[in-house]
């Protein structure tokens, strides 16, 4: 079985809780997926100088985020670790073994929603936000076989991530034009699996630096992608906005 890979969008912590269409495109991710072995989840929220991978046989739901609902930090997920599977990434990618790491909210928050028998193993790669988008390109790369293991990679970030620009309490607002600009790019540009201009979509895309202030919560795609393997072509699996300018699109690579 070739597995896909995936790019998810995971929003605010609090998407778990709330009636949007991101929320129910993840909720019913798991059934447009073959099911698989086991979860290699590269989160936008664990960033280190050098790759390190988690190799905890039951990895702790991390509530990385203070002053929201406390339905939230009731919240747990308890799928079991990969430790031997973490191993062998650690062996593919020369990453560094973290023996605490458990699951933050980019991680769960999706995982829950898509598989919330937590019956699947699942386990982080970190992001080196210092280095290019080529760099987690090449560092997905050196995944790709586990494809035909039925391992999925899951990169969680956001399709645009400013802050800044968020529509506070607000989940229906339009996105403004940039935002907008962004996203249709980057659709296309997935679409297309033009991996140069993904490499250098700070240079090529429009509104970037508004669309993406700091690279880590877009570089979960460039990994994804690059596990797809050499000429992959990525589609849409999802595409709305939240809080205005908050992109929850999302992207399966083969």
């Amino acid at each position: 079985m070739s597995m896909p890979t995936i790019f998810v969008s995971h929003g605010a912590p609090t998407l778990i809780l709330q009636d949007v269409p991101a929320r129910d495109f993840l909720a019913g991710l798991g059934r447009q997926l073959p099911r698989p072995t086991a979860i290699v989840a590269v989160s936008a929220h664990w960033d280190t100088d050098v790759p390190a991978v988690s190799v905890v046989r039951k990895p702790d739901t991390v509530h990385d985020f203070y002053g929201f609902p406390e339905a939230l930090y009731r919240l747990h997920y308890d799928a079991p670790g990969a430790p031997a599977l973490a191993e062998k990434v650690a062996k593919l990618t020369g990453a560094a073994h973290d023996h605490h790491r458990g699951l933050d909210h980019g991680a769960w928050v999706p995982a829950m929603l898509a598989w919330p028998e937590a019956d699947i193993p699942i386990f982080q790669l970190s992001v080196q936000p210092q280095e290019s988008p080529a760099h987690h390109i090449a560092l997905g790369r050196k995944l790709a076989g586990l494809r035909e293991e039925g391992v999925l990679v899951m990169g969680s970030g956001s399709a645009t991530h400013n802050l800044r620009a968020l529509v506070r309490g607000s989940e229906a607002s339009e996105p403004e034009p940039w935002a907008r600009a962004f996203d249709d790019w980057l659709a296309e540009t997935v679409e297309k699996g033009d991996e140069q201009a993904l490499a250098d979509y700070r240079t090529k895309a429009p509104y970037a630096r508004e669309s993406h202030p700091t690279d880590e919560h877009l570089l979960p795609l460039h990994v994804a992608y690059g596990a797809a393997g050499e000429g992959a072509h990525g589609r849409a699996l999802h595409r709305s906005f939240t809080s205005g300018n908050l992109s929850m699109a999302s992207y399966a690579f083969a």
